[in-house]
């Protein structure tokens, strides 16, 4: 592997205007054609296997037309103080929106009028209108966004509080402006670690092509796929953070073997061989976790995770061809002015005083290491002790997905989700559909009355509308209001009583029960995915294990990395369960309710941060490997690999977090979550697993850290990652031919 990513660094430095005139044109080539593709196509959701998803597919085929599964949305009326919805005044007014309503948007299905359907609160202060419309949330567009946004507005004028929910209402994006504060903290860690501003800007400018290319993808396949643009999010976010990354590594070591004293064409290919070697095989971790979420079965969870491991391929590729190229344009111009004086002095025979006298300093990552090495059993105590006590809130999770009620107190969501329960109860604003398939039942109606029956006399039940058969009589629909929130652990409760009873009725009469409803899909979603976390776990693990056992040529390595990364993720979801769930220091970051997880973040975390784990590993650790095989003890190749990798890991990390960190200042919970999250993971991860565990673990080890059965070593592909014949071979190679003067550098001996 070395010596084929040193030829095509080699190949990519000589013919660099080639290899940057062919990246601009496929970054020019996928502009033209997402300019040119059709209009984006939203990702329809669904369950496959769900309970709710059977419901809904069934409701389609029994009450055609029906758009069972179509957005909904509520707008919600309060008269002033002192009067009710009842007055003909106010009876005008929400008429005269019902019409807007009908006639703003052909998306919509129906409009049910609150006089007519008895949507008026008991105190007459409260009524709603229910909008369904023909499309799925996704697909309404934006015009129908705005027609509802405008009626809303223009009803605020007659003096009555107006407001809308319900997942028909355009939630309001968190903007470009965590991407914009990521770049700039990349940008500023970039340059104080180079030192430079070409090295800086090389690593983002490269990191950008890699992006807009994969974005500009995606969004030319997004209507023909239906990946939907999530997809593009999540492929953009990571795609960024590991270019950078990956650029980081590759510069970085191209400027210690311009240290080194080889030229700079040898540095870069070198670099392209050694660090470019890492880069792959942690790429190929990252792109296993994001494909392995196809084994949830969610067609929304695999297309986004497929659509991002393509994002980073392309950052792999273009650090192991375009970042040589511009390194062949920047020359000399990555080294920061300091050592770039140095090198000249080298150059024309002089040295470095400190290191002749052997007074220089030792870089901050080699001395904490020396520290480690002297203190090995108590840093790994103290490790592994903190991040247990950090994780000890996870065993307490509950999953979810949020509703309206965690929204921000100033959307029209969250004011519509309180206006309701005011008017109605906590549990209106998440309504059970109950449906009976009634279809081998000998009396349906009887059948659908025992539904109604047994349903009522559950706890936690407010209230049970009357059956409403469809036009076959054949199948019933039953409206249940629970007592508590939608998103509470009660309400899940009442999902898996209803459907225990409807074993027994299907017994007795025949008829099937299903439950269904918004409240009912997110149960399911949130158990889908929590069965799917251990298989997923197993299978990104596993995979990503024996990977690593050839990297690493060792058993021990690769298990201390699995087991350190499976500490990191509990001690992030315990740090998220404490802040989120529990609500410790949640007004710090501007929570404003607090309440389940959301489902898809332990899964998100593990597959994510995984891959950006083992890519700490495989920078930091292959270091180590290498100076170990070329004839450094144990103990010695720790401390090369932090001189190094370290500060290039730390700063990698740095702008991880950095890049995390700006989604919590989003107004969403959802968003604060996911930012939140993933950047206290990177924090443990990086920080106490690969900067204190890993060195500590190895100390401990010794040699035996790199053992591995003779059996193994035969049947293990020997990929060569840390180089090994680098050191004989390719400066020899009869293919490389002659370096022109241009390139050519005094060695140092």
């Amino acid at each position: 592997m070395a010596t084929f990513l040193y030829r095509i660094g080699r190949s990519s430095f000589r013919r660099r205007h080639l290899v940057l005139f062919a990246w601009l044109a496929l970054l020019g080539a996928a502009l033209i054609a997402a300019l040119s593709a059709p209009a984006t196509k939203a990702l329809p959701f669904t369950l496959p296997g769900a309970e709710s998803q059977k419901a809904f597919d069934l409701l389609d085929e029994r009450f055609p037309g029906s758009s069972s599964d179509g957005a909904t949305a509520r707008i919600v009326f309060k008269a002033p103080e002192g009067q009710t919805m009842t007055t003909s005044a106010n009876k005008a007014e929400v008429q005269k929106v019902t019409k807007e309503i009908t006639s703003g948007s052909d998306q919509v299905a129906s409009v049910v009028d609150p006089y007519t359907a008895g949507a008026v609160s008991k105190d007459g202060s409260t009524a709603y209108i229910s909008v369904t419309y023909k499309v799925t949330a996704a697909e309404v567009d934006s015009d129908s966004h705005d027609a509802l946004d405008k009626t809303v507005e223009q009803a605020r004028a007659s003096g009555l509080t107006v407001e809308a929910g319900g997942n028909a209402v355009k939630v309001a994006s968190h903007g470009a402006a965590a991407e914009v504060i990521g770049v700039i903290v990349a940008t500023v860690v970039l340059v104080i670690t180079f030192g430079s501003l070409v090295a800086a800007g090389l690593s983002l400018l490269t990191a950008l092509i890699g992006v807009g290319i994969g974005f500009l993808t995606l969004a030319t396949l997004n209507s023909p796929l239906e990946l939907g643009d999530n997809a593009g999010v999540l492929a953009l976010m990571l795609g960024l953070a590991v270019g950078i990354d990956y650029a980081l590594f590759i510069v970085s070591r191209y400027r210690s073997e311009l240290a080194e004293g080889h030229p700079k064409q040898e540095a870069a290919a070198r670099a392209a061989g050694t660090a470019g070697s890492a880069v792959v095989f942690a790429g190929l971790t990252v792109v296993i976790a994001l494909a392995g979420l196809a084994v949830v079965n969610i067609p929304m969870l695999t297309k986004m995770g497929l659509a991002a491991a393509g994002a980073v391929t392309i950052a792999v590729v273009i650090a192991v061809t375009l970042v040589p190229a511009m390194l062949g344009f920047a020359g000399d111009r990555v080294l920061s002015q300091r050592k770039a004086g140095k090198k000249t002095g080298k150059a024309r025979g002089g040295s470095d005083d400190a290191e002749a006298t052997g007074t220089a300093k030792s870089p901050m990552g080699v001395r904490w290491a020396q520290f480690v090495l002297r203190r090995p059993v108590a840093v790994l105590l103290a490790s592994v002790v903190g991040l247990g006590v950090i994780a000890i809130p996870s065993a307490s999770m509950t999953l979810g997905l949020p509703d309206d009620g965690a929204q921000p107190t100033d959307t029209t969501q969250r004011r519509a989700y309180d206006l309701l329960s005011e008017g109605f109860g906590v549990g209106f604003n998440g309504p059970l559909v109950v449906v009976v398939d009634a279809a081998h039942s000998d009396d349906p109606k009887t059948a659908a009355g025992e539904v109604v029956s047994r349903i009522g006399k559950l706890d936690d039940v407010a209230a049970v509308a009357p059956a409403r058969f469809n036009q076959a009589g054949n199948t019933a629909i039953i409206t249940t209001i629970p007592s508590s929130k939608p998103a509470s652990e009660a309400t899940e409760k009442l999902v898996e009583h209803i459907r225990d009873a409807g074993t027994a009725i299907e017994k007795d009469t025949d008829a099937k029960l299903l439950v269904t409803g918004q409240t009912a899909v997110n149960v399911d979603f949130s158990q889908k995915v929590n069965d799917s976390l251990i298989p997923y776990l197993a299978l990104v693990v596993g995979l990503a294990f024996l990977l690593l056992m050839a990297v690493f040529r060792s058993v021990l390595v690769p298990l201390k990395a699995a087991l350190g990364f499976l500490l990191s993720v509990l001690a992030a979801l315990g740090a998220v369960v404490a802040v989120f769930q529990w609500g410790w220091l949640a007004s710090a970051i501007g929570l404003e309710e607090t309440g389940p997880i959301m489902s898809l973040m332990p899964i998100f975390m593990v597959g994510i941060v995984f891959g950006l784990a083992m890519d700490y590993e495989v920078f930091l650790v292959t270091r180590m490997r290498e100076a170990y095989v070329h004839g450094e003890g144990p103990g010695q190749a720790i401390l090369t690999g932090f001189r190094d990798g370290g500060r290039v890991v730390t700063a990698a990390a740095v702008i991880m977090i950095a890049v995390f960190s700006g989604f919590i200042g989003a107004s969403g919970a959802m968003i604060k979550t996911i930012g939140f999250g993933l950047a206290v993971a990177v924090l443990f991860d990086a920080f106490v697993v690969r900067m204190a565990i890993v060195p500590a673990v190895l100390a401990l080890l010794g040699k035996s850290a790199w053992w591995l059965p003779a059996w193994l070593d035969k049947l293990l592909p020997n990929v060569d990652v840390e180089g090994t014949k680098l050191a004989t071979s390719p400066a020899s190679d009869p293919g490389s031919g002659p370096e022109s003067d241009e390139h050519r550098q005094p060695v140092r001996v």
